[in-house]
């Protein structure tokens, strides 16, 4: 199934998340990003929504659902998938198999390594892990995310029997925009997808560029921010709790930035 233009994202939702996606769903998303790692989403939460939205008449086919295996350095040790002793291949397995049960499905249409893992055998034992439910026709296409060096991508694509199709980063400053990586992407097929869009970039929703294009547009400065995005082949992440942004971020295939105000806001980054 092909990525919608815009994902909703899970994180940090809390008692608050089976609402959300429910609500982002009876809006219009039909991409729902989330991951098996109880620190900062409740996927079992995100399966509820999910559950609701089914009951209302949304079928699961239109929806494209993305969940993460996190490495133990980014979970919560007191609340795990896994235990800390399993062989890594294990973990991967548990956490997958908790996925799916969360998530009240047998297919996950994304399934991403939610951080590169080191050394480079280690990375590979896990990668080879998630191939084989790619293999059983579990899951539709593999990713990672949080993977801010090009070399590392690089190996995991010389690699893989199964090429990641997606990473999903960032999309900040600090990283240079991830520049070299999206042109490695571009060139290989591999979808590009943000988090943090809005919130890392409050100097370019407030620069007098989005400012004068939003009065142009009578569109918010958030909606074309996202629009920018898709335009150069983005992929964000929308993880916000307002019913009005949600109809607002929606409707951005609607209009199109001309190429002169691509570059302006490509000078920007």
């Amino acid at each position: 199934m092909k990525i919608p233009n815009m994902i909703y994202g899970t994180a940090w939702k809390k008692e608050n998340t089976t609402t959300l996606v429910f609500e982002a769903l009876k809006q219009g998303f039909r991409a729902v990003d989330t991951a098996c790692q109880p620190k900062h989403y409740r996927e079992d939460l995100v399966g509820l929504g999910l559950q609701k939205a089914y009951e209302s008449g949304i079928k699961r086919e239109d929806l494209f659902i993305q969940t993460k295996f996190t490495p133990i350095d980014g979970q919560d040790q007191n609340n795990m998938p896994y235990l800390e002793s399993d062989d890594i291949e294990i973990q991967v397995e548990k956490s997958f198999e908790t996925s799916k049960k969360n998530l009240k499905t047998s297919f996950i249409d994304a399934y991403i390594l939610h951080s590169p893992v080191y050394p480079g055998s280690k990375l590979q034992k896990v990668w080879q892990k998630m191939e084989e439910f790619y293999d059983k026709k579990e899951v539709g296409t593999l990713g990672i995310s949080n993977c801010y060096e090009l070399d590392v991508l690089k190996y995991l694509c010389n690699n893989a029997r199964i090429k990641p199709t997606i990473i999903q980063n960032r999309f900040y400053a600090q990283s240079g925009y991830d520049k070299e990586i999206r042109v490695f992407c571009k060139e290989n097929g591999i979808t590009y997808e943000s988090f943090w869009s809005l919130t890392a970039n409050p100097h370019i929703l407030n620069s007098d560029i989005l400012k004068n294009l939003s009065v142009k547009y009578e569109k918010g400065v958030a909606e074309i921010f996202y629009r920018f995005l898709n335009h150069i082949n983005i992929v964000p992440l929308n993880g916000t709790t307002s019913t009005k942004h949600m109809i607002e971020d929606l409707k951005i295939s609607e209009f199109e930035l001309t190429n002169e105000e691509i570059s302006s806001i490509l000078n920007l980054l």
